[in-house]
């Protein structure tokens, strides 16, 4: 007895910590702990997808673009394809997979905004415990470790995993309808079949379902494809096998793409423009997720944890052998997932984007050895978490803040006058309920009937036409025969695919005035207001050029020749801009001279 306790008394508080969570072994009642220690890694790994699974009821939600993929889904439950209005072919869901999830659940009738809601909830806590268990895999030495947690494993301590579970951004998308869920989920499983499973073809095949779960998430299936490759070595016949199970349904789908709809991205890629390069406006969609939070505290500990003058090596990896691509994957994934966020200008809705990014980045330290730097690491972290979790919050909760970027799920708290709005009833938000009970009393009455923002005119088809910019309420209240369309073009690929404006908030710098659509969809009947010049300068435009081609490409009947017409001009077509001024728009389409 007194050879084992003079060591702890030589250590001091921290060293009889680190003794009693099992790191030194060779000592009597090691084997009781040793027998302990499988339980206590489960728990590890349960507890933090439990405590997200609390934290994200406590502030369930729907936010309204969780509504555009339900309007999706309801389409094609009732028949009409995966399009958000019948008629026309536009992909306005981001999350492929995440829309046929959706379909799946709603096959039996369910409520499909209930089980987006509550269907997210449970995939984010699924991929918590996932990472958890590639945590514990990864310092048993991946595939080559016991994975028992009994016979050589290493007690572990919560490191990486305190940082998003103390992030109430992370609360908030832990539901929201939105296919950040099957984001979480799908990223810790990729990461602990990269630990645990290198070599199996089913590894590859989860790894390539990146671009389905979102398309910048191709750059994560990329770097865990090559730390993949690093970590197998396989023969050239076994890595084109791996190649191809990897890219069968992304390059599938793929072709489904740009034949049915007639473009390379979905259309909120286009809207977006997801090409081109805003760094200023990324940064301070940076500095709006990072400052608040101060999240270069957890950072800082990390690092004095991983670097020598820490006094700690990465996985203590002069005790264990650990598989080095899989635990430097997630780190180079995660940060090209915030260059590419800074790169497109962030998003409007507060810290959404930087999630992914930020899971990945703390996947190799989401536990870590109990080492005595490790424990210090953990220990500071810990007080920053609490503090976090606690007390830290941006300056503009419940509403939109500088530069556009918005309290998403305050938001639609304050507007729908609920703590948990699920089905959106907009009762503390009068001009989109009135706008709603509208279009609702229109749809009822089986009226032909174009709702601009403030005006009703005659609608051009025998259905309800709704033009409002909260797409989601719109797609809501908008019967499924009629059309539900937005001036910011997620849905609309006429708005899509209009010129960007300039000095407007992130995500919504495309605005299509309100002349393009009495000319699409309208009648000659013009709404008081409007130009009849500029609205007749419209309807040639639509009829020349690259824009009958976008129209052909997307309502035409869906023949064989139009599926490889489609795909044959698929670049050009993702490309294409126009002015959204009817009048410059006429000129440079149909040739007309200049008055």
């Amino acid at each position: 007895m007194t050879s084992t306790r003079t060591p702890v008394r030589r250590r001091g508080t921290l060293g009889a910590l680190i003794a009693l969570t099992g790191t030194a072994t060779a000592r009597p009642g090691g084997g009781r702990l040793a027998a302990a220690r499988p339980r206590l890694r489960a728990a590890l790994c349960l507890a933090p997808a439990l405590l997200i699974l609390v934290a994200g009821y406590q502030r369930r939600w729907m936010s309204d673009d969780g509504h555009i993929y339900v309007r999706t889904v309801r389409q094609i439950l009732a028949g009409h394809g995966p399009v958000f209005n019948a008629g026309e072919r536009a992909e306005s869901s981001t999350g492929t997979l995440w829309q046929w999830l959706l379909v799946v659940a709603g096959l039996p009738g369910a409520d499909v905004a209930s089980a987006a809601v509550y269907g997210g909830l449970l995939l984010t806590s699924a991929g918590f415990a996932l990472a958890a268990w590639g945590a514990v895999r990864l310092y048993d030495g991946g595939a080559g470790g016991s994975g028992d947690g009994a016979r050589g494993g290493r007690a572990l301590l919560p490191l990486g995993v305190l940082v998003p579970l103390a992030l109430p951004p992370v609360w908030d998308f832990a539901t929201s309808g939105l296919e950040t869920g099957l984001a979480t989920c799908w990223l810790g499983g990729a990461w602990l079949l990269l630990v645990a499973r290198p070599r199996s073809l089913a590894t590859a095949f989860v790894i390539g379902l990146g671009p389905l779960v979102r398309p910048d998430l191709a750059l994560v299936s990329a770097v865990f494809l090559g730390a993949q490759w690093l970590s197998a070595r396989p023969s050239r016949r076994a890595a084109l096998a791996g190649a191809g199970a990897a890219g069968a349904l992304p390059v599938a789908y793929e072709i489904f793409r740009i034949g049915y709809y007639g473009h390379l991205v979905p259309l909120p890629g286009v809207t977006k423009e997801a090409s081109q390069s805003l760094w200023g406006r990324g940064l301070g969609y940076l500095d709006d997720f990072a400052g608040p939070y101060l999240l270069w505290v957890p950072a800082l500990f990390v690092v004095a944890a991983v670097l020598p003058s820490g006094r700690a090596r990465l996985s203590g990896a002069a005790r264990t052998s650990v598989p080095l691509a899989p635990a430097l994957a997630p780190v180079l994934a995660g940060v090209l997932c915030w260059a590419y966020v800074i790169k497109v200008g962030g998003d409007f809705m507060h810290a959404r984007m930087f999630l992914p990014g930020l899971f990945l980045m703390v996947l190799p330290v989401f536990l870590v050895p109990a080492t005595r730097a490790w424990a210090l690491a953990a220990a500071g972290v810990c007080v920053w978490a609490v503090v976090c979790a606690a007390v830290l919050r941006i300056g503009y909760e419940g509403r939109i803040g500088p530069g556009g970027i918005a309290d998403e799920r305050g938001v639609y708290v304050r507007q729908n006058a609920a703590a948990h709005p699920v089905h959106h009833s907009f009762g503390g938000y009068r001009e989109n309920a009135a706008y709603a009970r509208e279009v609702r009393a229109a749809g009822r009455g089986h009226e032909a009937a174009l709702f601009l923002s403030r005006t009703r005119v005659a609608a051009a088809t025998p259905s309800v036409t709704g033009f409002y910019a909260t797409l989601g309420l719109n797609g809501t209240v908008v019967p499924l025969d009629g059309a539900a369309l937005d001036p910011i073009g997620l849905a609309y690929p006429l708005a899509a695919h209009s010129q960007r404006i300039d000095h407007a908030r992130v995500g919504h710098d495309k605005w299509l005035p309100d002349e393009w659509v009495v000319a699409d969809r309208g009648t000659a009947d013009l709404p008081s207001g409007l130009d009849p010049a500029r609205v007749a300068a419209a309807r040639r435009a639509l009829s020349c050029g690259p824009l009958a081609e976008l129209r052909a490409a997307t309502r035409a009947p869906l023949t064989p020749g139009r599926f490889l017409r489609n795909a044959a001009g698929a670049l050009e077509r993702t490309a294409f801009r126009f002015p959204n001024d009817p009048v410059r728009a006429e000129r440079e389409l149909c040739g007309t001279r200049a008055p």
